[in-house]
């Protein structure tokens, strides 16, 4: 089978090998790749940042759908044939995270991912992808999706009504917007970019903000709101960019912080959180049973993820380096 490797040394030194075809142990099941989908962290895996830094040489990737060819003896969760995507922390199944289901995630420093034509998972550690969704959408649920589901349904747990603060149109960006509108919720989306904006507004935003032609855009949200504030915050942008964040969100509102694309700390002012008193949740990917109740939300809304463009698997350099260009709108997909 093909695969990539990397050792965190950038994009550029991504090379691809040539690897049997593994075989499934006694609990384990053999999917057949068809689709793998790309994320910021991978950026950070490829280019060894920090503890993204792989170890040893790994299997970048952590997003993937494909189809069962093989399973092991006790296998019975699924069969060959069933469409299935792998979940990032394979064994966080159920309840809150805990050190003991924070364990190896796809495509990271110390488990490889699925940028390769097969990859191995226990039979506890894949899900069934809505019949709706062909390969490549389906291939984005396992991070992008399930992150938006776990801030949106499951800390925030929007409401009819519910204005709703999300920052960019970044993947998960984009699937909390698709969330809160199909949960009667009103999406309000910043980007630098009109076009981008023209675009989120089609997919039901209710109101939008150029935060390059209006800089300080929490006035800009108090303003749309009528001086309350919106009820919560999706931040993905993370560092100072919490103060603003906490300026826009409504007295006793929720803010799910997820983002870093601002850098891993900042001055923030902490005292703010009791004045406002605010709920600041930390969202990190989410459970099995977060994404089996996703997928069934999705296929009862009949909800389709927001695909920029599909590459061909071998070009998954220039599919990593147009991700870091950032011009895309919609998940970037490798398709093998």
């Amino acid at each position: 089978m093909k695969a990539f490797l990397t050792l965190g040394d950038g994009i550029d030194a991504l090379w691809q090998v040539e690897r049997p075809e593994p075989r499934p142990g006694p609990d384990e099941v053999l999917v057949r790749l068809r689709a793998a989908a790309l994320n910021y962290r991978d950026l950070l895996v490829v280019n060894g940042v920090g503890g993204w830094k792989p170890r040893e040489a790994r299997i970048p990737l952590s997003d993937g759908a494909g189809i069962v060819v093989a399973t092991g003896e006790r296998v019975s969760r699924v069969r060959v044939g069933d469409r299935v995507a792998g979940i990032f922390l394979p064994k966080w199944l159920d309840g809150e995270l805990t050190a003991e289901k924070y364990v190896a995630p796809l495509g990271g420093a110390v488990a490889d991912g699925v940028a390769a034509a097969y990859r191995l998972f226990h039979e506890e550690a894949v899900v069934p992808v809505p019949d709706h969704l062909d390969d490549v959408e389906a291939a984005t649920l396992p991070v992008a999706a399930l992150t938006a589901w776990h801030a949106v349904s499951r800390r925030s747990r929007v409401q009819p009504g519910d204005q709703v603060l999300i920052q960019g149109t970044g993947g998960v960006s984009l699937f909390a917007t698709q969330f809160v509108r199909a949960l009667g919720g009103s999406p309000i989306v910043t980007s630098s970019s009109d076009e981008k904006l023209e675009r989120v507004r089609a997919l039901g935003a209710a109101a939008t903000i150029n935060y390059r032609r209006c800089p300080a855009w929490e006035q800009e949200v108090l303003r749309l709101t009528g001086g309350r504030g919106v009820d919560h915050v999706i931040e993905v942008v993370g560092g100072e960019n919490l103060n603003r964040s906490l300026d826009a969100v409504r007295l006793s509102g929720t803010i799910s912080f997820i983002g870093l694309i601002a850098g891993l700390g900042g001055t923030v002012d902490t005292y703010r959180f009791v004045t406002r008193n605010v709920t600041i949740h930390g969202i990190e990917t989410g459970s099995r049973e977060m994404f089996e109740e996703m997928n069934r939300f999705l296929l009862a809304r009949r909800l389709h993820p927001i695909i920029d463009r599909p590459f061909p698997f071998d070009e998954l350099p220039d599919a990593l380096r147009y991700l870091e260009r950032g011009g895309h709108f919609g998940k970037v997909v490798v398709v093998f």
